[in-house]
Order: structure tokens, then sequence, then C-alpha cells
């Protein structure tokens, strides 16, 4: 589904296929993938282990080049790692012998940025999220909720168009998890960022994301894209705690459920 209005998406997948080749022979990974992500739009890649939603992250980013077809950014063909995007794993990967402010503007020194403005940033960001008093605090004095925020704020830091997450939640319980979910996805709508979340949980999809995307078993392929909308909150974007108690949530979750269902049994 490519943006109304004549917009110039901010991320577009153009017949995207990828392979991989090893000593067992060429594992075919993504097939013939085409899809595209308006400026600010928050969608969700949901499918089986295997199916490549991992893969296509890296492909946006710059990590991974496809075997045929194209990633654009910005109408621009991606070629490496990219400034424009950011991207939050599964793990929170911070450093134990640096402070929280440390690590959060790690990304920065990395890219070689003007480290004076980084760490103000990085400082803004982590009282902005309730980890001010925590600035000189190592890692492994944190919950495990702190240090996903840490870990977003790192990812933000850079000041990044596009965020990737790839199951960020995944570690933490399930409280946590929910908490979590509802804070980050409020973070990004406010800070206006375009957002790509892979995921195997439907609920967490249909509560973050205005769009879900279906793949299917690998090789993954497209093989539905649902718009995400809550006729009872008037338009409003609910919170991700009332989108699961919204009456849609059930009919939406019924529907990814059974193609889900249909993935695995054919």
């Amino acid at each position: 589904m490519a943006p109304s209005g004549g917009v110039l998406p901010k991320v577009e997948l153009r017949n995207v296929n990828m392979q991989y080749f090893g000593l067992e022979g060429e594992t075919e990974a993504l097939k013939d993938i085409s899809f595209s992500v308006a400026p600010g739009e928050f969608i969700a890649i949901i499918g089986q282990s295997g199916c490549g939603k991992s893969t296509l992250l890296s492909l946006i980013s710059g990590i991974l080049r496809p075997t045929d077809g194209a990633v654009l950014v910005d109408g621009k063909a991606v070629s490496g790692p990219n400034r424009k995007v950011g991207y939050m794993l599964q793990q929170d990967y911070l450093f134990e012998w640096r402070t929280i402010l440390e690590n959060a503007v790690l990304g920065a020194e990395i890219q070689g940025a003007d480290m004076r403005k980084a760490r103000r940033r990085a400082k803004e960001l982590l009282t902005r999220y309730g980890l001010g008093q925590f600035l000189d605090y190592l890692p492994r004095q944190l919950s495990g909720g702190m240090r996903q925020r840490v870990a977003l704020a790192r990812t933000l830091c850079t000041e990044p168009d596009v965020v990737l997450l790839d199951e960020p939640f995944s570690a933490l319980d399930s409280q946590t998890r929910l908490a979590l979910a509802d804070e980050i996805t409020d973070i990004l709508r406010r800070e206006g960022k375009t957002t790509i979340l892979v995921t195997h949980d439907i609920g967490e999809a249909i509560s973050m994301a205005a769009r879900v995307i279906v793949l299917s078993r690998r090789p993954g392929q497209m093989k539905s894209d649902h718009p995400i909308a809550f006729a009872s909150y008037d338009g409003r974007r609910p919170t991700t705690f009332e989108a699961r108690n919204a009456p849609e949530f059930n009919r939406y979750f019924n529907t990814l459920w059974q193609e889900l269902e249909v993935h695995v049994e054919g």
C-alpha cells in the first residue's frame, strides 16, 4: 500500500528479494516484497518465526543489501547504514561499564556527531523518560523496563526520522511489556517518527500500529495489509491499553490469528 495524496513515502520497498548463500546452498528469505510507509506512520509486521521479518528491518537499515529489488528512504536507494534510520533491537545491548548517559550517547559517538549537542539531547530524553536521576548509574542498577528506555533514548539521540523496532519488549515480563509499549508508542507518535515494528505478538501489533502487514512462511511474502482504526474513539488513536479494550480489537485479532494459522498449516 502506497501513501496517498502524492506524498513521497518515507520508506519504500519495491519487489525486494533476499537470498542467503551458505555451505548448504541457497536459502530464499524474502520474495517479491513491495510496500511503502508514509512520513510519521506507525506500522507493524507480523509472521511466523523465520519468515524474514528481521531481515526486512536489516534491509531498511542498510545492514543488508537485497538480492533483487530496491529499498528506498526519502526516495533514495539505501546503500548502507543511514543516519536517518534508528534501530532498536530485542536486547538493550547496554555496555555495563558505561553510565546510563554514556550509553545513551553511544550512537552519536560512533557517528562522529557533536558530542556536546548529543549529551544535551540525551539528558533531555532520559529526563523525559523518567531517568533523569539515574544518569550516572550503571545498567546493572536498572530494571529491564528502565534499560529499554535507555535503549530508546540511545536510538533517538541521533535524531533519526525512521525508527525500526525488532521485538523490543520480548525480554520483559507481561506487565512491564504492556506499560512500556504504551510509553514508547506515545513517545514515537509525539516525536512524529516513522516507525516499523516487528513482533510475534498480534495484540501488540494491533494496539500499537496504524497498519499491520502479514508475512507468509519462508520465503516471506506479503499476504495482507490491514489498516487498523478504532471508530469507538472518534478518530483519536487510543492508548495501547484502550485499544485492547476496544470492540474492534477482537475482530482484528481473530482476522490476523486466522491468517497466521493458515500460514502454519499451508
